[in-house]
């Protein structure tokens, strides 16, 4: 990685219905109904407004067979009413749901955590080579049979690895690790390429950033050692709504796109699914703005010993200190004296030795070219070179952007270079903005890439047919009791397909267990079951004093 120019990852091109995905095709948006499949009408409606809003695929959740094969229905339906977009049926757990999809729908999606492998207990389990090769051996004779409807039917398959649900087997080879994430995705993928089955899409999610953004580096590596070219799918889980949502996605998905890397996208946000596609959309227009051709970068070789996977902070005279915020914890009046620098002219051979005689002068670094993010990690990466330790303050202005648009293009931008290793310093400025919105923004976005914790994190999955409790609005009220709590991680789950493994991040959890019942949890463990709903929230809260994290609300 020496060019910082953008270039899209080349891949392999999966065909969805009446939709492409990879190759030279544009990125694609989609989403997922919150409805029960079961519920024909309240389907084909929720996906009409997708599609109306600008939804490229919608996918559904089919726990059995009888709601796989329901999804003929709800396609039937939407063709009648002329709308012809791909369904996708999201299965865990049951492979004979998988089969009876693949006929009826465009695309199926399988869970290499609980497709062939039990669902986790988060048992550790002591295998032999030869005993976990046995286990291997089962992918292929339990994946074979989808593969063989999907060839026939011309449906594609999407193998979609989760964080929260990696089974023990990976867990106990691997630890709940990058690494572990993606060889359970390249085991269901090496038996694709050995049966000549190339129709894959891949995910590789995670509610933490860095987690995702890491593994999806770790598995573009990983395909790239075996001459792999699947197209990808990107996505935080769990982000949650508001602006936390939009952040943690924009950083997320938005990295990864500034490097070309990603075929389609899903913002997965705790609201309607139909208001996933504006944000899904705006990140595209923002990335679409980095992409265009312009004056090259000139390349920069990589300091020796940076990690391209997981980037350790750079070190500067600020290294030992909390990324900075101007605006809250410096003055911008401060900074008129700082070497107010723009990376598009590069780190030149008189800047240099300036900075380097006077070491703990504060740059402000900007960029004017179009790949801002290109630019500014070019930059960055000269200073390491030079030896160079000054604090750095990465600026940028968005000037005529909506508030919306702006929480994006910052996310995205200082998201990305945050995650790189730059954080002594961020400073964004927006006409039309207070600047106590600009601050919260920036702290959002520090949070995101877990470098500076200064709320209550939620993590917070969308809902889907699975969810038998109104997500939105409990959701809403644990925030209301609990958003004072400083750096406290709290899950609110719809199920249990990734609850109980995403509670790993999370220091307590809240996940549905079966109509108006709740299971607690502390980290992995479920402290409490079936909990009716109406005290659930209660039970929470005394869970959280319990064990010593609760402190009241200053009045």
């Amino acid at each position: 990685m020496t060019d910082f120019n953008y270039h899209r990852r080349p891949t392999w091109h999966v065909t969805v219905g009446n939709v492409e995905i990879g190759g030279d095709n544009p990125v694609v948006v989609q989403s997922m109904t919150s409805t029960g499949t079961m519920d024909t009408p309240g389907s084909v409606a929720q996906i009409k407004r997708i599609v109306e809003a600008g939804g490229q695929i919608v996918r559904l959740t089919a726990q059995g067979v009888r709601e796989a094969e329901n999804l003929a229905e709800i396609s039937a339906a939407l063709r009648a009413d002329g709308v012809d977009v791909p369904l996708v049926a999201d299965i865990h757990f049951n492979p004979k749901a998988a089969f009876a999809a693949a006929s009826r729908v465009e695309k199926v999606r399988i869970n290499p955590g609980n497709f062939v492998d039990p669902g986790r207990v988060f048992k550790k389990i002591d295998f032999t080579d030869e005993e976990y090769a046995a286990e291997i051996s089962k992918i292929e004779d339990g994946l074979l049979p989808l593969l063989d409807i999907c060839r026939e039917h011309h449906t594609a398959l999407r193998i979609g690895v989760n964080h929260g649900s990696l089974s023990d087997r990976i867990m106990s080879r691997y630890g709940d690790t990058p690494a572990g994430m993606v060889e359970s995705a390249m085991e269901f993928l090496r038996v694709c390429l050995k049966h000549d089955f190339r129709d894959v899409v891949i995910s590789i999610k995670a509610s933490n950033v860095t987690v995702m953004v890491e593994t999806v580096r770790r598995l573009v590596a990983a395909m790239d050692a075996e001459d792999m070219h699947f197209p990808l799918h990107l996505g935080v889980t769990e982000a949650g709504d508001g602006e936390d949502g939009r952040v943690k996605s924009a950083v997320g998905i938005g990295s990864l796109l500034a490097d070309g890397i990603g075929d389609t996208i899903r913002v997965s946000l705790s609201e309607e699914p139909e208001c996933e596609i504006p944000v899904a959309r705006s990140i595209l227009r923002i990335i679409d703005s980095i992409a265009q051709p312009a004056r090259q970068i000139a390349p920069v070789e990589l300091p020796e010993g940076y990690d391209i996977y997981a980037p350790q902070r750079r070190k500067s005279l600020w290294a030992d200190r909390i990324p900075q915020v101007v605006g809250l914890d410096i003055h911008p009046d401060t900074l008129v004296d700082a070497a107010h620098v723009d990376a598009a002219d590069g780190l030149g051979e008189e800047l240099a030795s300036a900075l380097e005689a006077t070491p703990g002068k504060v740059v402000v670094l900007t960029t004017t070219h179009p790949n801002s993010v290109g630019s500014l990690k070019a930059f960055l990466m000269s200073m390491i070179h030079r030896g160079l330790v000054n604090p750095v303050i990465i600026r940028r202005d968005y000037e005529g952007l909506t508030s919306d648009d702006v929480a994006l293009a910052a996310s995205i931008e200082l998201g990305a270079l945050i995650l790189a290793g730059f954080s002594d310093g961020v400073w964004i400025t927006a006409s039309g903005m207070e600047m106590d919105d600009l601050n919260r923004l920036a702290l959002n976005i520090l949070q995101a890439t877990r470098q500076r914790m200064s709320k209550t994190e939620f993590i917070s999955c969308p809902g889907c047919g699975r969810t038998l409790y109104d997500l939105q609005s409990t959701l809403r009220e644990i925030k209301a009791a609990t958003s004072h709590l400083k750096g406290l991680k709290i899950g609110v789950m719809g199920c249990i397909v990734n609850g109980p493994g995403e509670m790993a991040d999370a220091d307590y959890g809240y996940v549905g267990a079966g109509v108006g019942k709740i299971s607690l949890y502390k980290g992995k463990e479920c402290i409490s079951k079936n909990i009716p709903t109406e005290e659930a929230i209660p039970r929470l809260i005394a869970l959280i004093k319990e064990n010593g994290d609760w402190v009241d609300k200053e009045a």
